[in-house]
């Protein structure tokens, strides 16, 4: 009886071993759309059923900040979808591991960190937009905008809203892109009108364009991506690219320092993957992976031409001292928290 007793306790404890391997736990920060969370880890999951994501998840500035946060201890071992400027900090900060995932050759050399092993990887590009209430306008008697200098007309006064740069990703890039466009000097003096004209710094990037579409505001300074799904749902949106050209981001995914576990390096060859760079593509219009893209609905049809050309190394290094500028002139619109 002992012996079969022994083998029966050492098959169980191999049963319990595989359960275990086949239920591994993975904490992921985030700043992807709340919406699109399930339909991420869904897609990821038909290949590696073994591991759940647990997601948390917030606005670019707080996420980014909750990493620094963590920095002695943190609690994320792998993050997937944050602002490439975010990374970079991070990064300086010494809080990333480096991680050549399998098939990251086959990104585009902008969107892969260019140390070797690289600490982040990029995924798609997200680009500012404007999103124009046409119902609303006629009410109030707006011209649609052509340009970011057209914001600072007084008609659109009490009319625009944009999201605050210190919370929200969309919002530096907006910041960043308009300081790179117009030198620092002009960048300033044009956020000092356009803020004439703000109603309200909100603390998402989407939901500026979630206002206008709703009708709270008439003019939501967003990001192309939201536009495009909220058009596409009805709303009497026009979305508009100002000509001056278009501030963007990259989302990237990386590892956190000290917790590169055998899951968080299947999450990162997954996420540089043909099929991850496909499901990208079902929101945004460019990807990281060369040849992916197809085009989407409601973007324009070669939305790279419409790009700045962004330093994302200047970006990422200034942010505090941007952000600190921005917050002594303008805070006082800020939505509360």
């Amino acid at each position: 009886m002992r012996k079969p007793l022994k083998h029966l306790l050492a098959l169980s404890g191999t049963l319990l071993a595989l359960t275990a391997q086949a239920n591994t736990e993975l904490t992921v920060y985030t700043a992807l759309e709340a919406e699109d969370l399930q339909k991420y880890a869904e897609r990821f999951n038909q290949d590696h059923p073994e591991i759940t994501i647990k997601w948390v998840r917030d606005s670019t500035g707080i996420i980014t900040a909750r990493l620094l946060a963590e920095k002695d201890n943190p609690r994320a071992d792998a993050v997937w979808g944050l602002a490439g400027t975010s990374l970079m900090l991070l990064q300086q900060q010494g809080l990333l591991e480096g991680y050549a995932p399998k098939g990251v050759e086959q990104l585009s050399a902008l969107y892969r960190d260019k140390q070797n092993p690289p600490q982040w990887v990029g995924m798609d590009a997200w680009m500012a937009a404007i999103c124009f209430n046409t119902v609303e306008a006629k009410k109030h008697n707006l011209t649609p905008p052509t340009s970011w200098q057209d914001l600072t007309k007084p008609e659109y006064q009490n009319h625009i809203v944009m999201p605050h740069p210190a919370s929200s990703g969309t919002g530096y890039l907006d910041v960043s892109a308009w300081l790179q466009t117009f030198g620092e000097d002009k960048g300033w003096a044009y956020m000092d009108g356009l803020h004439q004209n703000i109603k309200s710094y909100t603390h998402s990037g989407s939901k500026p364009c979630k206002m206008a579409a709703s009708g709270e505001a008439a003019i939501g300074i967003s990001f192309a991506f939201r536009g495009a799904r909220e058009k596409e749902n009805g709303a009497p949106l026009e979305l508009i690219f100002p000509s001056e050209g278009l501030g963007w981001e990259m989302e990237a995914a990386a590892i956190i320092k000290d917790k590169q576990s055998a899951a968080a390096k299947t999450l990162l060859d997954w996420a540089v993957s043909e099929k991850a760079n496909q499901l990208y593509n079902e929101g945004y219009a460019i990807v990281a992976m060369p040849g992916v893209a197809k085009p989407v609905k409601h973007f324009p049809a070669e939305p790279e031409k419409l790009l700045i050309n962004n330093d994302f190394t200047w970006a990422a290094a200034n942010r505090e001292r941007i952000l600190s500028q921005w917050q002594s002139r303008y805070e006082g619109k800020a939505e509360a928290q």
